[in-house]
């Protein structure tokens, strides 16, 4: 793969349906029909939704919590934000993961993560930190942008933890990427700090305005329709900003002297282009760029026990140390 060239865009039968495997377009199948027939989420409050995805009657399977997952707290804006942490078990610490999860900045948990991050930290050694931040819209934005960036802070601060710094990366998934791509910009711009040296970004949404992918896919409840990713934005954005605001849409920052970056997604998830753009962009500010586009994968596919989702989580585990080997 090639961090500073050209980086690795896919070729166009990529996005054709002849490239999708058939148990990819059975899955699918299989999502549609279940999230088609499941009762309207947006009837109920979100603290309802909360409660059922809570209890495995979300769009993903729940996820069982890690027995060795440890809860630091750090200081953020006038309150303590939990950081949910688990660290190798089978061999030693190489360095540290901010991660930050998905869930339209409505909904989510860090325990939700459980699964894939310790895959990630025994497959790289990186100890992982994720950031229980607040939700909307009981705590509409900055909010989740402030305890991000509290997060950070603490992070590579020597005070108050004994977490390796020798190599930060930072990542998530949907929300959790556009978060992690406003944690960077907060860093460069008001702290004028650049600790984080790889950026891993599934399935971010870079445009709260929309791209054209979020506004031309309809009703199809494919994880997600048109409609919610609306709703998510919505209950975030209560205060009339404006979505071109490059704290609100990191798509319209100023993107230089930014981490190498792994971008993924699948095709038939309605934030296609909201990935390609941001992919695009971070080339031409110079950053390094890798891609996983992955034919019919659907939203945050690598949320599923498939074939597809193995191959995705094998690319990020390559990706995250092939940045620590080049980093020492």
């Amino acid at each position: 793969m090639t961090y500073s060239g050209k980086p690795n865009w896919p070729a166009a039968e990529a996005f054709t349906d002849a490239a999708i495997a058939p148990e990819v377009n059975a899955f699918n199948a299989d999502i549609l029909d279940r999230l088609t027939k499941a009762p309207d989420i947006w009837k109920y409050s979100l603290p309802e939704i909360r409660t059922a995805r809570a209890a495995g009657r979300g769009s993903f399977p729940l996820c069982p919590p890690d027995p060795h997952a440890e809860i630091y707290m750090a200081d953020g804006p006038g309150h303590d934000i939990p950081l949910r942490v688990l660290h190798p078990r089978t061999r030693k610490a190489r360095g540290t993961y901010l991660h930050i999860h998905g869930g339209g900045w409505v909904m989510g948990t860090p325990s939700e993560n459980d699964e894939r991050m310790r895959r990630l930290c025994e497959n790289t050694g990186l100890v992982t930190v994720s950031v229980d931040y607040r939700l909307a819209p009981e705590h509409p934005y900055p909010a989740a942008h402030d305890d991000c960036e509290a997060a950070a802070l603490w992070l590579i601060s020597s005070m108050g933890h004994d977490i390796p710094r020798d190599f930060l990366a930072i990542g998530g998934e949907s929300a959790g990427a556009h978060l992690s791509a406003v944690t960077l910009l907060r860093l460069r711009d008001k702290h004028g700090v650049w600790p984080f040296k790889a950026a891993n970004l599934v399935a971010g949404c870079y445009d709260l305005g929309g791209t054209p992918s979020v506004r031309n896919w309809g009703p199809d409840k494919l994880i997600l329709s048109t409609r919610d990713v609306f709703k998510f934005t919505e209950n975030f954005l209560q205060n009339k900003e404006g979505t071109r605001d490059p704290d609100v849409s990191p798509l319209y920052a100023e993107l230089d002297r930014l981490p190498p970056a792994l971008f993924s997604c699948g095709t038939r998830d309605l934030l296609l282009d909201d990935t390609l753009f941001m992919a695009q962009r971070w080339h031409a500010a110079g950053n390094g760029v890798e891609l996983g586009i992955y034919p019919g994968g659907c939203h945050v596919f690598q949320g599923f026990a498939t074939a597809q989702a193995e191959e995705s989580l094998a690319q990020m585990d390559a990706f995250l140390n092939r940045m620590i080997e080049e980093a020492t």
